[in-house]
């Protein structure tokens, strides 16, 4: 059975203000899962990133892999999870792995060489939304939101 995923979040700043304060009241979690293969190997990362956890909940970095085995693993039934990650290959990769996920909040994607504007927090390239649009076509619906607060913004709309 495995463990409970409470949100599939996309923002590269990871874990910061908004996603402690506003996401967290909002899906109580046990840990906060930072899906990513380089994080996972960065101990500094690791630390700051713990210590930024609120309490009653735990941060922890895995790699795509290891995300696989915790969210699977029937040790974990009952633990809610919030899942972090960079960008949208990181969630289909998940999806390759088995991992089934509802929807994905898109938070956070800064300015980059190959991105355009999608809106004030979002700029992705091109093959970006091909990721996010074929994720969609597995079922995971993708929208838009910074805080729980906001007006939910469907992939279509944003792109």
């Amino acid at each position: 059975m495995g463990a409970q995923i409470a949100l599939v979040r996309i923002d590269d700043r990871l874990i910061h203000g908004q996603v402690v304060s506003a996401w967290i009241r909002q899906c109580p979690t046990d840990i906060i899962v930072i899906v990513d293969d380089g994080v996972a190997k960065d101990k500094f990362m690791q630390r700051v990133l713990r210590s930024t956890a609120p309490a009653g909940s735990t941060a922890s970095a895995m790699s795509i892999a290891d995300t696989v085995a915790f969210v699977n693993d029937p040790a974990n039934d009952g633990c809610r999870m919030m899942l972090i990650a960079k960008g949208p290959e990181t969630i289909e990769a998940l999806l390759d792995g088995g991992i089934d996920i509802d929807s994905v909040i898109v938070g956070g994607m800064g300015i980059r060489a190959g991105r355009r504007r999608l809106n004030r927090n979002v700029y992705a390239s091109e093959d970006e939304i091909a990721t996010m649009r074929r994720l969609e076509e597995r079922g995971t619906q993708v929208g838009y939101r910074l805080v729980p607060q906001e007006a939910y913004v469907p992939l279509e709309e944003l792109v």
